[in-house]
């Protein structure tokens, strides 16, 4: 197989796994199977389009590879009495949807949303309670993201074998508990946002800065996070965290063409370009945030309605602090720091103090800021996190500890798993020796 073909079907995957696998669920409503089905399209796909080119339509191909599995598989498999009667009345109407491929061209506006609607709850169901909370996050990137299982246990700062058996966990209960594939209305949706949203924040960050692989930013998963908050912010307009996380998304996003440069290489955020950055995306974002505020500031029966903005809410007022300032010596600090002193209370975690510990310094001086850092280099769930002594060592550079940034920034390197990051850690290392 050529690089080239591994590439496009590995594209084509990380694009196309969420809606397969949801259409699946929704025709076989059992999510751990619809996954099989769609591993199978994958292999399928891997063994097929290296020997005859890649199809015109990749996507439509695995579509339709995958429900064809699916429909062999619900006429041979022995069901229960229940799964049968559910399944039987419908599979002759949905083979008839899925054989003729022209169909599908009749009404593209209803198809998508269709797609869209099973994409939501592919993630609902992946988010259900029955699932404790790591489990419905790893389970939900997994499947919704078509993230690997190294991918996540380096989001989450754990094991691979670890995440790999609450994977493995999660779909079998969910399959033994019978979940619905269905979207949760009320109370029972209240109860699954906040797994949601962690998912989201989640993926939209390893999309924004990837943490393996030849690039620095992966737009495919960003965009996806994108989409899949708009659409939640239909679902659940009453609730103010998602709009807050879409307004962090959105302006997070408006960098995103300023991030890297002509090669490929990452641009830190005070060396950035301000005027490339997407005004529209910004526009979009403040708009959500006065939305995730005044919902905040309300009284009423919403989770955390009348406490003040939320976690993702707070972390979109600290984007726009960057959006606002047309210049990086015009980035307002202290109020920054500030924030990151709410977020330490509402939310508190290592990562959230990493990054109050960058603001203190930049309001009041590296050595504020490394007083801090140096509290934290003992943090269990930060001994594999390079943006820890890629921190400390921007802090002793500024300070004129060059020696010991050198060592910090090499030290980093060698933790990351992306190349660009890892390229632009040893460039820094290289500049403390002149």
């Amino acid at each position: 197989m050529t690089d080239e073909t591994h590439r496009a079907i590995t594209t084509v995957w990380r694009q196309e796994s969420a809606k397969i696998i949801g259409a699946l669920s929704r025709l076989t409503r059992d999510v751990s199977l619809a996954e099989e089905l769609a591993q199978d399209a994958l292999v399928a796909a891997l063994e097929t389009w290296p020997r005859q080119g890649l199809p015109d339509k990749p996507a439509a191909w695995l579509m339709t590879t995958a429900k064809h599995r699916a429909l062999d598989r619900l006429r041979h498999v022995k069901l229960s009495g229940d799964k049968l009667e559910q399944l039987g009345h419908e599979l002759d109407a949905r083979e008839a949807m899925i054989v003729p491929d022209f169909v599908d061209d009749l009404d593209d506006e209803r198809a998508a949303r269709e797609i869209g609607d099973d994409v939501l709850r592919l993630m609902f169901c992946a988010c259900h309670p029955v699932l404790g909370l790591e489990a419905r996050v790893a389970l939900t990137l997994k499947m919704v993201a078509g993230l690997t299982t190294g991918e996540i246990a380096r989001a989450y700062l754990q094991s691979e074998p670890t995440v790999a058996q609450r994977l493995v966990r999660a779909k079998r209960t969910l399959g033994e508990a019978n979940v619905p594939f269905e979207l949760p209305r009320g109370e029972a949706l209240t109860g699954r946002l906040a797994a949601v949203l962690e998912v989201l924040y989640l993926i939209f960050n390893e999309g924004y800065a990837a943490t393996s692989g030849e690039r620095w930013i992966r737009q495919d998963l960003c965009d996806e996070a994108l989409r899949l908050a708009r659409m939640l912010v239909r679902l659940a307009p009453r609730e103010g965290e998602v709009h807050g996380l879409l307004a962090l998304m959105e302006l997070q996003a408006s960098r995103a063409s300023a991030r890297v440069d002509a090669q490929g290489q990452p641009v830190l955020l005070l060396e950035q370009d301000r005027s490339t950055w997407d005004q529209g995306s910004i526009e979009r974002g403040l708009a959500a945030l006065a939305t995730a505020e005044r919902l905040a500031a309300e009284p009423g029966d919403e989770a955390g309605a009348g406490e003040g903005p939320g976690p993702y809410a707070l972390q979109a007022a600290i984007a726009a602090c960057h959006a606002r300032a047309r210049r990086a010596e015009d980035t307002d600090w202290p109020r920054i720091a500030a924030l990151y002193e709410v977020l330490a209370i509402r939310q508190p975690s290592p990562v959230v103090e990493l990054n109050r510990a960058v603001a203190l310094s930049m309001a009041f001086g590296p050595a504020v800021g490394l007083e801090i850092v140096d509290q934290l280099m003992e943090e269990p769930a930060l001994k594999q996190y390079p943006w820890l002594p890629s921190v400390r060592a921007d802090l002793l550079a500024r300070l004129g500890r060059n020696a010991e940034a050198k060592e910090e920034f090499e030290r980093a390197a060698a933790m990351t798993a992306n190349a660009r990051e890892r390229e632009l850690l040893l460039r820094r290392a290289r500049e403390q020796g002149h």
